[in-house]
């Protein structure tokens, strides 16, 4: 009989598995949900784009604002909203630049989520991007629901 590789560590409890994914979801969002509040306009939320300036410039998320983690100090960070959540992504799971700043903002005491798979992940799901200096404004297309 053969092992089996998945059960050779036995999963955790039901109960120490909802803790865990109720925490990991409280960190991560994914491109449908960010598209789906940014499409509905949600004022909660500021989604920020932590690669350089010119790589903002070739493509980013509508209504991203362009912020490098690399100029994220408690000077740059000040004029920030306490209340809101700021969303922080890369260009995706090969770059660490969303983990940086996200990590940035949350020791200045900022709300903060990270996005799954970064502009990657977003650009497969077929969401929009603008290019430019400029945030860009969200088109006024209907979502196609993702199943997830």
């Amino acid at each position: 009989m053969t092992a089996s590789a998945v059960l050779q560590f036995p999963p955790p409890s039901a109960q120490q598995s909802t803790v865990w994914l109720l925490d990991k979801l409280a960190h991560y969002a994914d491109a449908w949900d960010l598209a789906q509040d940014l499409a509905n306009g949600i004022a909660g939320i500021v989604v920020i784009d932590t690669r350089p300036a010119e790589q903002y410039q070739a493509g980013h998320i509508c209504g991203a604002v362009s912020f490098p983690h690399r100029t994220m100090t408690a000077e740059t960070l000040a004029g920030l909203d306490r209340e809101k959540v700021y969303v922080t992504y890369c260009d995706g799971i090969g770059c660490n630049g969303s983990t940086k700043g996200a990590w940035k903002l949350a020791s200045a005491g900022f709300q903060v989520k990270e996005l799954t798979g970064g502009l990657d992940f977003w650009q497969r799901d077929r969401h929009p991007v603008t290019l430019g200096t400029e945030r860009g404004e969200w088109p006024q297309t209907t979502l196609t629901d993702c199943g997830c």
